[in-house]
């Protein structure tokens, strides 16, 4: 296999490393900043299937093999490189306020109990169990959606374990070092230059930027439409919480060391990535309707990070157009923790030539020359979750 030099240093970017080298390719991965240094190390790391993948369809397909994959995959990266990525088992609570969202979700666990599909089924629980489930929460809830299969990553631990394992296998990794341009011959893509003033031989490219996957992408006079969508976060000290909550508003995640996780906004404010009054002071509301305690929790840190959002909400993957050996992988927006290894394993698995897992036809890039003015992707909170 010919070498390959990945552009971006965050999960998918990583995971596609870590693939590449296992199957024995050469693999350079450039990086402008640190690993994780972006919306991989800002996330929350549930790995819970977002709203879309109930219906039928390729979303759900690809959203069911990359929650299959990381079994097998968090046992084989704490082999290798000895990280504990915090792989949680904590469980969710999709959280009713309103006696809408609860007929909603008690109609999402009634058929989640009874289709006999695999996945994350939900059972319906108030009053007391609930109580028992969950002892902080607010009496003003109705009930909630539970599933106790739910679980979380340390994100940016897990993407310097997929990092740490490329690494292991022999792939350089270069931090601190950007895409300046390319090289190109006819219609391939012969190396990458960097911001170090080298040029970095390629056999085939990854584009794994995340946001800035689309200036890449206008380098090579292609158009990857994805925009930065910023979510602001904060951190609680606290171990008021036992399992994911998830509101209308927003979720709770309890981590490692005694903090919770509060997040996350949903905002089109372009290549800023920093936090806002405004933004923190709704995050604490929404903490506080859910567990009233949290009303005088201590606040440890806040931050943001830049999701990378599609016109129709769907990752983008599969072979840039125009180009015969540069791939894009970009555009998962709050589903990248969860997508991002199945996402490198795919892409792993089209540069070597091999059928993919999973089919990439309704994720590739194309789909956008016909519909050049699609909507972003809605901000409004769906009945149920999508990861981040």
């Amino acid at each position: 296999m010919a070498d390959v030099v990945i552009c971006g240093g965050g999960v998918i970017g990583c995971a596609t490393a870590h693939y590449l080298a296992k199957a024995g390719a050469g693999v350079t991965l450039v990086e402008r900043r640190e690993i994780a240094g972006e919306a991989s190390g800002a996330a929350a790391g549930m790995l819970v299937p977002p709203a879309e993948a109930a219906a039928s369809g390729p979303f759900r397909d690809l959203s069911r093999a990359g929650l299959a994959l990381y079994p097998e995959l968090i046992a084989g990266l704490n082999d290798e490189t000895g990280i504990d990525v915090q792989y949680t088992d904590s469980g969710l609570l999709l959280t009713a306020a309103t006696e809408g969202r609860a007929a909603a979700l008690r109609a999402v666990a009634r058929w989640s109990g009874s289709s006999g599909e695999p996945g994350m089924p939900l059972e319906w629980v108030e009053g007391g169990p609930l109580r028992a489930l969950e002892p902080a929460l607010s009496d003003r809830l109705i009930g909630v959606a539970y599933s106790p299969e739910a679980r979380h990553v340390n994100p940016g631990l897990l993407t310097q374990a997929l990092a740490r394992a490329a690494a292991g296998r022999g792939a350089t990794l270069r931090q601190g070092a950007g895409v300046a341009g390319f090289a190109r011959r006819g219609g391939r893509v012969t190396g990458v230059r960097t911001t170090a003033g080298d040029t970095v031989d390629a056999g085939d490219v990854v584009l794994a930027a995340g946001s800035w996957t689309r200036l890449l992408a206008r380098r090579l006079g292609a158009e990857v439409p994805t925009r930065p969508m910023r979510g602001q976060m904060l951190a609680y000290r606290s171990n008021a919480v036992r399992h994911i909550l998830w509101g209308e508003d927003g979720y709770l995640v309890p981590k490692a060391g005694g903090f919770l996780f509060a997040g996350a906004t949903v905002e089109d404010a372009g290549f800023r990535p920093r936090t806002t009054a405004r933004g923190l002071a709704g995050l604490r509301r929404m903490a506080r309707s859910i567990v009233p305690a949290l009303g005088y929790g201590e606040v440890a840190s806040a931050w943001a990070g830049l999701r990378p959002g599609s016109p129709d909400g769907l990752p983008i993957i599969g072979r840039l157009p125009g180009w015969e050996n540069v791939y894009v992988a970009t555009g998962h927006f709050r589903n990248g923790i969860l997508l991002g290894p199945i996402t490198g394993k795919l892409i792993a698995q089209l540069v070597a030539g091999e059928p993919t897992e999973v089919p990439l036809s309704p994720f590739r890039a194309e789909r956008f020359e016909r519909h050049p003015k699609t909507a972003p992707p809605a901000a409004a909170p769906p009945a149920c979750p999508r990861s981040s």
